[in-house]
């Protein structure tokens, strides 16, 4: 299930850490008002016709709710779309003061901006390009990693939200975990 969020009802000019929380109370209400107990979705932070928003802004915003997301709604990712030069600008700025990484959603492709190190943007782009969830192992002898390694960067991104992780069955009838962005 997608759950979207206008920025935009809050204005084309957005500034302010005071302001930035009472959006945050609103998105995270919404999402506690469409999602039933362990129910998992992608919420989706559109910026269309949002001008600018401001460092602070930015960093309460998405910030923290990057942090908190993955305790209050476990398995629900968060994505946004249809960031401007400076609403991108500012947005990576705050997230790599944190430490952070927000999936973007740009013509349908997905991106990471913020903090990203090159393997996790390796692994998330791997990931990505899949049509359909894909096993760590299959993605180990994609990227030529040793079986540590990927566990270490499915873990993270996992985490982070930034990957859904399921569990499956293999074709030898093995349990095994599955890993997907959509």
């Amino acid at each position: 299930m997608e759950i979207r969020f206008k920025l935009s009802r809050y204005g084309k000019q957005l500034w302010t850490r005071e302001r930035a929380r009472e959006v945050r109370r609103d998105f995270l209400g919404e999402l506690d008002s469409k999602l039933k107990a362990g129910e998992t979705a992608t919420a989706v932070m559109d910026v269309k016709q949002v001008e600018v928003f401001d460092y602070s802004f930015a960093n309460e915003l998405f910030g923290k709710t990057l942090l908190s997301l993955p305790n209050e709604h476990p398995g629900t990712m968060f994505i946004v779309e249809n960031l401007n030069e400076y609403t991108r600008e500012n947005l990576t700025k705050a997230l790599e003061s944190l430490g952070l990484m927000i999936i973007e959603r740009k013509s349908k492709a997905l991106h990471l901006i913020g903090k990203v190190a090159a393997s996790d943007k390796e692994t998330f782009e791997a990931i990505a390009k899949m049509d359909e969830p894909v096993p760590s192992g299959k993605l180990t002898e994609m990227l030529n990693l040793n079986v540590n390694a990927m566990n270490e960067r499915l873990s993270k991104l996992t985490s982070l939200g930034l990957l859904r992780r399921s569990k499956s069955v293999s074709s030898a009838g093995r349990e095994q975990f599955v890993y997907s962005v959509r």
